[in-house]
């Protein structure tokens, strides 16, 4: 059965196969991105299965008119994925107020936006899917991604509340949590903040780590993100790329560790 899908951030990386995956599956597709041109390809592909909209996801006026007008157009919405975002990258102490917020704007509070604007139309046809884009640095942390790892430990915690609240409207909730993917989002699609030189040591030490085999094909998700769409009971959580589960498991057996060490004095510190 095809659905009505509205995906953020939809002119490169995972919006942009996605979207197209899912047109080419037959579904029709709402899909915004802050420059319209960047849809060009895809509407003169799909035609009117196709509904581009210029969206900016801080904008939360904008965002509720930009999805009434969605909803008007294709009369529902069945799956919202909230794919719109960025990193920054740069030690804690580097980034600037403005690069701060900004970074949690665009990726906690426009998803956040989206999410409310679509939840009415959800509740009312007593269905819906959404889909919020997270990270494995929602799971666990990586240095010199402080900021981008906060937005993101955000989202889960939103997200978990959200699927608490909306089941009994038949409303499902998935966070999808890639690993690192060969796409720009290191590059064109990220921000730097202003370097201060004590931490050239650390930079330097991470970057070491890297290894090419850590960083997945990104057209290789869309059978993953095809099945979560159509599944009748679709997971929580979702990792994407085979370095999340792995790295979890091991940082929450760190975790479990620590709290059992020191759970006696936690029972204290209730006091009765």
């Amino acid at each position: 059965m095809t659905k009505t899908i509205l995906i953020t951030g939809a002119s490169r990386g995972f919006g942009k196969i996605w979207a197209k995956a899912f047109l080419q599956n037959g579904d029709k597709v709402i899909a915004t991105a802050r420059n319209l041109q960047d849809l060009a390809d895809l509407s003169e592909e799909f035609g009117n299965q196709i509904l581009p909209l210029q969206l900016d996801v801080t904008n939360r006026e904008q965002v509720f008119e930009v999805v009434s007008k969605a909803h008007a157009h294709f009369g529902q919405i069945d799956v919202l994925i909230n794919n719109a975002g960025y990193g920054l990258f740069g030690a804690v102490e580097e980034a600037s107020e403005q690069e701060a917020r900004q970074q949690m704007e665009v990726n906690f509070f426009g998803l956040l936006w989206v999410t409310q604007a679509v939840l009415p139309y959800m509740r009312a046809q007593k269905s819906g899917h959404i889909i919020q884009v997270s990270s494995v640095l929602g799971i666990f942390t990586l240095p010199t991604l402080g900021l981008y790892n906060a937005s993101k430990f955000a989202v889960e915690g939103l997200t978990e509340t959200l699927a608490s609240e909306v089941s009994a409207f038949g409303i499902k909730v998935t966070l999808i949590e890639p690993n690192g993917y060969e796409t720009d989002w290191a590059g064109a699609s990220s921000a730097q903040s202003e370097r201060i030189e004590a931490y050239d040591e650390m930079k330097t030490a991470f970057q070491s780590t890297y290894n090419p085999d850590n960083y997945g094909v990104p057209s290789a998700t869309v059978d993953a993100v095809l099945a979560l769409v159509n599944s009748p009971e679709p997971p929580l959580r979702l990792f994407l790329g085979k370095i999340g589960y792995p790295v979890a498991k091991a940082v929450y057996e760190q975790r479990l560790a620590t709290w059992d060490a020191c759970k006696e004095i936690s029972t204290q510190a209730h006091g009765k």
